[in-house]
């Protein structure tokens, strides 16, 4: 069987599979930049603790993929919550990055205008600074999601769901019946829904721009 027959056989299944791995992305993302930006903001007037935060949070990229679920298990086991903590690590650091950044490029002269108008930290913060900043985080979050939809597929080797499964099976069974394409398909689809995702970006910086949420 070649590969097209054998996707069009599994659709049903690699479509499953895909959800599985989407939701397990935006889930683990979406904690990722609660933590990233809150970090970022509760840091603001602490710039050495702010610049061990981004050193500690890059420091585990470099911590191989394999290592990083494997040390999950002890703590969370196996399945989807040591999949999610483990993105959820590799995650913070772009979503931190970019919000520090997006946040020291905001023009002083705005926010010195905010405070003259008598809002206090937090109201300046929320209603000028962030938004201010909000491609820059945008662009941070985007960047995170894409990394890790290719992560997420080693979390199967934890027995987290999405396509990673696939790509794993088929690789076990290499020289078997079909095993080459399913490992393929995974592979595939891992592409397309980074693909998905990254398209989904585009629009929501489309859309927010159009709403005034730029520099």
């Amino acid at each position: 069987m070649n590969l097209i027959a054998y996707m069009e056989e599994n659709s049903s299944y690699l479509l499953f599979l895909a959800q599985q791995h989407i939701e397990l992305v935006l889930i683990s993302v979406s904690i990722a930049s609660v933590v990233g930006t809150g970090l970022a903001v509760l840091t603001q007037t602490a710039p050495g603790l702010r610049q061990a935060l981004l050193s500690l949070t890059g420091s585990l990229l470099t911590v191989p993929s394999f290592a990083l679920f494997a040390l999950m298990i002890p703590v969370l086991g196996l399945g989807v919550a040591p999949t999610i903590a483990a993105l959820t690590a590799y995650g913070i650091f772009p979503i931190l990055r970019n919000t520090v950044t997006g946040i020291e490029e905001v023009d002083p002269a705005v926010v010195e205008a905010a405070r003259g108008l008598g809002m206090g930290p937090g109201r300046r913060m929320r209603t000028v600074v962030l938004p201010l900043a909000w491609p820059v985080i945008l662009n941070g979050i985007r960047t995170a999601t894409i990394m890790l939809v290719a992560t997420a597929a080693i979390g199967a080797v934890v027995r987290g769901p999405g396509l990673g499964q696939l790509i794993f099976r088929g690789l076990d069974r290499i020289g078997g019946a079909n095993a080459l394409e399913e490992a393929l398909s995974g592979v595939i689809g891992v592409v397309l829904v980074a693909l998905v995702l990254d398209l989904l970006f585009i629009g929501i910086a489309k859309i927010t721009a159009l709403r005034g949420l730029h520099v």
